[in-house]
This record gives structure tokens, C-alpha cells and sequence, in this order.
């Protein structure tokens, strides 16, 4: 493992920490997003696609607002549904427009990205009946979206957890997933530095800090005992087997670096045919990291998924 995060992401860290904003930990979840989410809107500049549409869907609730991304080149084409990071907290469409863009072109795919419902106004299970429900509705929509019959998940962070709980509810429910790209997932609720020894070594200075994580969690679970529901943190599945493929992709200066690792393990273990890739120099969050200045690191992370995608589309 690198001994120091790369020079890039220690300038951008250097960067954040000159800014003298709280941390996310200290702050109301109402004032973490008035100041984290413009800040992640401005990072990146906006890559051209072929085009792009907001539109609501129907969900658990009321409407769900989708943005839906599609390639210059023609159809049809694979379909990724795609949830944002944030904690479950924070993040909009906005904060991870760039992502989106980069993952529709590299990959030549139709992404429907999905503002599902926040913490703490809307607590677990909120997001994650969002999330099937758009899942749902692009498995029915494929050929409007201009899908080829190929549909897969995919998330960062937070967005990654939902994308594997979106599969395991999918896997009883339907509908047919054919992947799931795994960023730096939350998978677990129980924190024990011996089964996670990331979370402390990386506990603080790194961008996600352990503290943030604790913060997070309050936020989003409001019953102690969704806490052990797998559908909240998918490494308490008693059962991993029937489920898609998986990408599922680390960073090595992350708290959550071996709870991901443990779930791709876990996944291989069921006999799921899993990739893990583990970016050794990277930080939490470094996909999004995409404007200038960035990460030249962001756009390889976004060119694995899209390699992936393309291997299993074949």
C-alpha cells in the first residue's frame, strides 16, 4: 500500500483544509448541504454528451427526479442506473452531474441518475425504496431510455451501498440485474477497528473521516435495530449467492477501504463472479474529483467501470 495519499489528492486535500470549513460532523445536516453541495456542483466542469434530460418517475412516495444521460453515439446501449454519494445525507443530481457525464461517454451507456430521498427527514428505508423503485422503472422503460436489454447499478459511497441493497432486494423482487459497480461502499454498520482496521488508520485527514461516518449513520438510521438490516449495510446478508456480477472499487487512504474489500470477499465467496480493484494512492470520493483542480486518478476510476460494463455487455 502507498505510504502517503498521491501528490494530487494531498494538494487537493491541502486545498479543502486552507478553506477553514467544518467538518461535516459539526455541522447540521441543513448546513452540511448548504455548504457541501455547491462546493462538489462547482468541482467539475461540464463535459459534453449527447444529451441530457430531467425528468419525475414514479416512486414509493410521491415522484423521484431522474436525470438521464445518453451518449453521442448511437443505440442502443447498456442502461446504468446510478444513485450519488452523500452519506445518505448530502448530494443532488449537481454534485455528481461530472460523474455522470464521464460515465456516459466513457462508457457509451444510458445513465438514469436518481435523487432519492434524504436522511434525516427521511430515514432508512427511504432511499433504498427509492433506488429499487427507479431501478424498477428503467427495467421497464429500457427500450424508451434506448437500452439494449443490458441493466446495471452503480453508486458511490453511499450511492454504492444502495446499488448493492438495490441488488439483493432485486434478487427476491426482481427486477433482472446484470452488474453492479460498487464505489467505495458502506457495507457495514459495526465499527471494530479488528474487523475494519481502516477506519481507524484512516480515521482522520483524509477527506471522509471516521467521525463524519458516526455522523452520517445517526442521520440515517433512526431505529437501533435497522442497523443490523441488511438491506441498510449489505455485509449482514445471510445470503449473497444469485446475486450480479460486481464491480466493486476502494480507495486506500478510506476509512470504508475493508468493509468494501470485505464485501467483494464475501460476494466471491457466494460464488458471485466479482472484480475488486483497489486504488492505493486515492481518498474517499476520488471518482468525483474530476475538475481542475483535480485527479488524474478520477477519470481511471470512471474508465474501470466503463471497462467493466463493456466486458460484460459483450
Amino acid at each position: 500500500m502507498a505510504e502517503e495519499p498521491h501528490p494530487q489528492v494531498q494538494a487537493l486535500l491541502t486545498m479543502i483544509e486552507s478553506m477553514d470549513v467544518p467538518k461535516l460532523h459539526e455541522m447540521s445536516p441543513q448546513e452540511a448541504r448548504a455548504t457541501m453541495d455547491p462546493l462538489f456542483a462547482r468541482a467539475a466542469g461540464e463535459e459534453p454528451v449527447g444529451a441530457v434530460e430531467d425528468r419525475a418517475i414514479p416512486g414509493p412516495d410521491g415522484d423521484v427526479p431522474v436525470r438521464i444521460y445518453r451518449p453521442e453515439t448511437e443505440g442502443p446501449q447498456p442502461t446504468v442506473v446510478f444513485f450519488h454519494g452523500g452519506g445518505f445525507v448530502i448530494g443532488t443530481l449537481d454534485t455528481h452531474d461530472a460523474v455522470c457525464r464521464a460515465l456516459t461517454n466513457e462508457a457509451e451507456a444510458v445513465v438514469v441518475s436518481v435523487d432519492y430521498r434524504l436522511a434525516p427527514e427521511h430515514p432508512f428505508p427511504a432511499a433504498v425504496a427509492d433506488a429499487h423503485a427507479a431501478t424498477e422503472w428503467a427495467s421497464d422503460n429500457l427500450g424508451e431510455l434506448g437500452g439494449n436489454g443490458f441493466l446495471a447499478v452503480a453508486g458511490d459511497s453511499a450511492g454504492g451501498t444502495l446499488a448493492a441493497v438495490t441488488c439483493l432486494l432485486a434478487r427476491d423482487r426482481g427486477p433482472a440485474i446484470d452488474h453492479q459497480c460498487l464505489v467505495y461502499p458502506a457495507t457495514a454498520s459495526d465499527g471494530d477497528p479488528e474487523s475494519f482496521p481502516s477506519r481507524e488508520e484512516n480515521a482522520d485527514g483524509y477527506f471522509l473521516e471516521t467521525a463524519d461516518m458516526e455522523w452520517f449513520f445517526e442521520q440515517y438510521i433512526a431505529d437501533e435495530f435497522d442497523a443490523y438490516n441488511p438491506l441498510a449495510f449489505p455485509l449482514q446478508a445471510r445470503d449473497c449467492s444469485g446475486l450480479p456480477p460486481a464491480l466493486v472499487i476502494t480507495a486506500g487512504f478510506d476509512p470504508l477501504r475493508d468493509e468494501g474489500r470485505a464485501y467483494a470477499e464475501r460476494l466471491e465467496a457466494a460464488g458471485v463472479d466479482t472484480t475488486y480493484r483497489e486504488f492505493e494512492g486515492m481518498v474517499h470520493g476520488f471518482v468525483s474529483m474530476l475538475g481542475d483542480p483535480g485527479v488524474d486518478t478520477a477519470r481511471a476510476g470512471i474508465e474501470a467501470i466503463a471497462a467493466e460494463l463493456d466486458a460484460r455487455d459483450a
